[in-house]
Formats: C-alpha cells, sequence, structure tokens
C-alpha cells in the first residue's frame, strides 16, 4: 500500500502540468532598495512607462516587482531553467486594468492566471501557470 501511494505521488509530481506562484512585497522595504540599476535590471520599457504614469510610481513598480516574483516561481516549477525577470513582463492594457504577462516564445505554451493586490503597505501577487 505505502510503495503504491509513494509511486503515485511521484508519477503525479512528474506528470504536473500546472504550478503556483506568489510574492508579498513590504512597500517600504521595496522603497529603499529601490535604485536606478534595479530598475534597469528588471523592468522593460513598457513597464516602466505604466509605472510612471501615476503620482505614486513606486506603488506600481513594487505590484509589478511582486507579478513578476509570482509568475517566476510558477514557471520554475515547470521549467528548471532560469528566467530572468526582465523577460517576464507585466502589461496592462488600460490604466488599472487587467494584467497580462508576456514570456518569450519558448514559453508561449504557457497559460498564465495573475492576481496582484495592494491593502496599505503590503502588496500580493499570485500566478498560476498552465501547460
Amino acid at each position: 500500500m505505502k510503495d503504491n501511494l509513494e509511486e503515485k505521488l511521484i508519477q503525479l509530481i512528474s506528470d504536473q502540468d500546472f504550478a503556483l506562484g506568489n510574492d508579498v512585497v513590504f512597500l517600504p522595504d521595496f522603497k529603499l532598495s529601490f535604485n536606478p540599476l534595479f530598475k534597469q535590471k528588471v523592468y522593460s520599457e513598457t513597464e516602466m512607462a505604466y509605472c510612471e504614469l501615476f503620482k505614486d510610481s513606486m506603488l506600481r513598480y513594487a505590484s509589478t516587482w511582486a507579478a513578476k516574483e509570482a509568475v517566476y516561481k510558477a514557471v520554475k516549477q515547470l521549467y528548471p531553467q532560469a528566467l530572468p525577470f526582465k523577460k517576464i513582463e507585466i502589461v496592462r492594457e488600460k490604466i488599472a486594468g487587467k494584467p497580462q504577462v508576456v514570456l518569450p516564445h519558448d514559453y508561449k505554451n504557457l497559460i498564465i492566471s495573475l492576481t496582484i493586490s495592494h491593502d496599505a503597505d503590503y502588496i500580493w501577487a499570485a500566478a498560476l501557470v498552465k501547460k
């Protein structure tokens, strides 16, 4: 019985076709660590343009960072090779619109559902990724 259960668990994990990633950002700490080098290494031109549309752009940068982290963590469960943060792009069709994820062509087979939320100094993002 035990061996059978263990075999089924191993098969379930190896056959996994979905993954969940999440991230929480504490805004005061994020603001302290945010600098021009980080901004250039992590964010695309489209993401920076979106964040700069807002009076409190730091909240938008933190939200986008949390989303990128959540996507990264989910994708890494399905594909062990590293995916640079700048290659994970979070876009919106309109201001405060539904966030969408754009990944390199190698990852086009993935379906990603992303949610971002914030309350006071905390930003939370979750990404559900399906092959």
